[in-house]
């Protein structure tokens, strides 16, 4: 059946602007005129580049317009085919429902509705005017659903990164390689596009990564950010806030959808973290509270064998930052040397060694060197090796000990319940005599690393020797290019957070989280017995004055009776 495509005033009219179009859908849902921000948004989506990127904040209704904005591309062609993907099918459906219902429900557009022999549900349906073809002219599909075999001319891209697909290294990278199947899916026309719509999760988010795919991404935030701020959005600020006269930093960019006082109360809600990364699209502050271990904490200095100084000042200055060590933590975070070091050397408290071995060797055995001098701890080794129970890693291991004069060896012993201390024992014996025990840890690991080595690093009191970063890097170049990072401390130290999976590969982490772990105790055990040490005195100078006291005479009293009996 043919059906007529209206030609009226009305129709070219709607037909001619998207934002015109919109005016229309928010008189018909009852909502007030569309903001100048929102307007903004529209004029974007419109007429923005083949591959584009909204970032806007949450609640300014990015969804309801793109939903619009589909049903304007249908009305100003019926045979264009739209795939709709979002994190979950349950979220995609909604979106395509809400199409549905503007299609259905607003004056003019009734020639859209499908025909009885058309496809015609919230996972896909068909307009009326469109030909008989494979792919209907919209469908709804979860990112994790079946891409294959679809083809579009436009793919909304609506939330498909959320918490609960983006919380790991694994999942990142599972949505990074899933995405790519957008260009497959796309017809090869000049008018086809993909447009993505969403907030970033993390600082490795896929958003944040979007211009190394060809995207270009506009940024609309809640509040008029600081000159600073903008520069942090790398240039993807939208150019309308140029444009805004009399709003100054810190006010809303959107009082009409939220004033000052609504945004204060969400920001008392969602907490300073959530507030920038959901309001201001600013994940720096989102990853500070979620990646608390920040390299800058660290103290980059070179150890001597022997002794340590007892003092060592932190102190991050921009003119000494050590650009000649390859720094692969989080973007604007910057080694520094110390500020200045004590005239007072001393020989070091002690050494200790820990090693997380790898079991069969799928993983690294990861091991680290610390050394202890005034509650301050400095890193002399760390890294991974390639093996678990081989001789050669044992041996390496045993050179290592002895290479630093190590006096007491941790090992990690949940894996073979004891069985790898067995195997090292006799090799460290011939090569290195020491003190060698076995530790155990039942809490989640995520947390027990950057509990341990958080306060410590917050305090400045861990001391890292350049020749550990720069052995991180050199030893990390053995592997493929895909998990190479990932084999790296400084990599791990960064990117851990409180969410378990984190990490793809944590080895050398977790090996110095152990050391660290180890004179952390020791330095609560000596405080404790310090502590018991002073407490003993004290109580013996309060009885020693009590009994002088209680047994002095008086010059009214000359007999030797305490001055405690009448």
């Amino acid at each position: 059946m043919t059906v007529t495509i209206p030609d009226t005033e009305y129709h070219r009219k709607i037909r001619s602007d998207f934002r015109t179009f919109l005016h229309l859908v928010h008189m018909h849902l009852g909502l007030p005129d569309p903001t100048p921000v929102q307007k903004d948004i529209s004029k974007y989506i419109m007429s923005g580049p083949k591959r584009s990127m909204v970032q806007a904040f949450r609640g300014v209704g990015k969804s309801h317009i793109t939903s619009a904005y589909v049903v304007w591309r249908l009305l100003c062609d019926p045979e264009e085919k739209i795939l709709v993907v979002s994190a979950s099918k349950d979220r995609a459906d909604q979106f395509s429902t809400f199409t549905q219902r503007l299609i259905q429900e607003l004056d003019g557009l009734e020639y859209l509705i499908p025909s009885g022999e058309q496809r015609n549900s919230k996972i896909a349906f068909d307009v009326a005017p469109a030909k008989a073809s494979h792919s209907p002219s919209v469908k709804s599909v979860g990112i994790t659903g079946q891409l294959t075999g679809s083809r579009a001319d436009l793919i909304i891209a609506d939330d498909i990164e959320v918490l609960n697909n983006s919380a790991t290294q694994q999942m990142r990278d599972k949505l990074s390689e899933l995405v790519k199947e957008f260009d497959a899916i796309l017809k090869p026309d000049d008018e086809s596009r993909i447009l993505y719509l969403g907030t970033p999760q993390c600082e490795d988010s896929l958003y944040n990564k979007m211009d190394e795919r060809g995207y270009e991404t506009r940024v609309w935030p809640a509040r008029m950010p600081t000159q600073d701020q903008t520069v942090k959005y790398g240039g993807a600020l939208a150019p309308y806030f140029k444009t805004l006269k009399g709003v100054n930093s810190g006010d809303p960019t959107d009082p009409l959808r939220f004033d000052n006082q609504d945004l204060l109360e969400r920001e008392a809600s969602y907490g300073k973290a959530g507030f920038a990364m959901q309001f201001q699209l600013n994940t720096q502050l989102s990853d500070t509270e979620r990646y608390p271990l920040k390299v800058r904490d660290l103290v980059i200095m070179a150890c001597d064998p022997e002794e340590g100084p007892l003092k060592v000042a932190w102190g991050p200055n921009e003119d000494k930052v050590l650009n000649e060590l390859t720094n692969v933590a989080m973007s604007g975070d910057r080694m520094y040397p110390p500020m200045n070091i004590g005239e007072t050397f001393a020989p070091y408290t002690g050494c200790v060694m820990s090693i997380d071995p790898s079991g069969r060797g799928k993983d690294e055995t990861g091991y680290a060197v610390v050394k202890m001098l005034n509650s301050i701890q400095f890193v002399v080794a760390c890294g991974g090796i390639q093996g678990g129970y081989d001789d050669d890693t044992l041996t390496e291991l045993s050179y290592i000990a002895k290479k630093h004069n190590v006096n007491h060896v941790i090992v990690e012993s949940n894996f073979g319940d004891g069985m790898y201390t067995k195997m090292l024992q006799p090799v460290l014996n011939k090569i290195h005599p020491c003190m060698m025990e076995e530790v155990r840890h039942s809490t989640q690991k995520e947390r027990r690393i950057i509990d341990t080595i958080e306060p410590v690093m917050a305090r400045h009191r861990l001391v890292f020797d350049p020749s550990v970063i720069e052995s991180d890097w050199k030893t990390i170049q053995k592997y493929d290019s895909h998990d190479r990072l990932h084999k790296s401390l400084v990599y791990q130290m960064t990117r851990v957070s409180y969410q378990k999976g984190s990490l793809r590969h944590d080895d050398r982490l977790d090996a110095l989280s152990m050391a660290v772990a180890y004179w952390v105790e020791q330095m609560s055990a000596d405080q404790q017995a310090t502590e018991d040490d002073i407490k003993s005195e004290w109580m013996k100078e309060q009885l020693t004055s009590y009994m002088d006291n209680a047994f002095s005479t008086t010059r009214e009293n000359s007999s030797h009776k305490p001055n405690w009996i009448n």
